[in-house]
């Protein structure tokens, strides 16, 4: 085991008790799930970027307000979709190292319009989510980000995980400095977008490493979850930091 190993296990966090997972709390993940065609994004929003810096707080109280599926879209979208290609690589909103794209993307949709609360994988190419399980979506990610309850309330909760191999064959161990960045890149991105569209967002370290991962059917190992953050209609005077 490489120092990269190391260093992605041994800062990961876990309970005490370890009969306190969320197994069970949702079906077993299914990567052979329903496919769900999302709209395209809504890119004519006349917020500008500068508005978006300006405005983005980080928002821990939210209404419980549903999000339209336009809006769940347009921040996924925003967050790491494809804006051109070339050749066989197909280029994105947000910056990877080599334009390897070792991050994956998966939502908890907790209070989303005319869509099944559950996990979705965000299939970056097709633009498409892929049901990985269903049920009581916010519960499940609140346990999981060390149970702080104002993301129970949230619209979506995003997952951020990495498939380091994607990155390992190029860059060795430098390639756990670069996943970390790519997700920051790509968290900051459905931040403004969620500013931008109205929504408040929190970016979330704080989690349970073993629980997310086994939330959304990864191994930990092969694939690791690296990042969260939670979007909903903001509640009033819940600007933070």
């Amino acid at each position: 085991m490489g120092i990269g190993d190391r260093f992605q296990q041994e800062t990961s966090y876990r309970r005490d008790d370890p009969g306190q997972g969320i197994e069970g709390m949702l079906s077993a993940p299914d990567p052979d799930g329903p496919h769900h065609l999302l709209p395209h994004p809504d890119l004519t929003n006349s917020s500008s970027l500068w508005e978006a810096l300006r405005n983005r707080r980080s928002i821990r109280s939210f209404t419980g307000e549903p999000i339209s599926q336009v809006e769940l879209a347009s921040i996924l979208w925003a967050a790491q979709g494809v804006t051109s290609s070339q050749g066989r690589r197909a280029f994105r909103t947000a910056p990877s190292a080599g334009a390897l794209y070792p991050v994956e993307t998966y939502v908890a949709v907790q209070a989303v319009a005319d869509l099944m609360p559950g996990i979705y994988y965000y299939q970056t190419l097709e633009h498409c989510l892929v049901q990985r399980s269903t049920g009581d979506a916010a519960q499940a990610a609140t346990h999981a980000a060390l149970d702080q309850r104002f993301i129970a309330d949230a619209a979506i909760t995003l997952f951020w995980t990495a498939v380091f191999a994607r990155s390992e064959f190029r860059y060795k161990e430098r390639a756990y400095r670069y996943v970390y960045l790519d997700a920051g890149h790509i968290a900051q991105n459905a931040a403004l977008a969620a500013t931008a569209l109205g929504l408040g967002s929190c970016q979330i370290g704080a989690l349970y490493d073993d629980e997310c991962n086994a939330l959304l059917g990864v191994d930990g190992q092969r694939e690791g979850i690296l990042y969260m953050t939670t979007i909903g209609h903001p509640a009033a005077q819940s600007r933070e930091s």
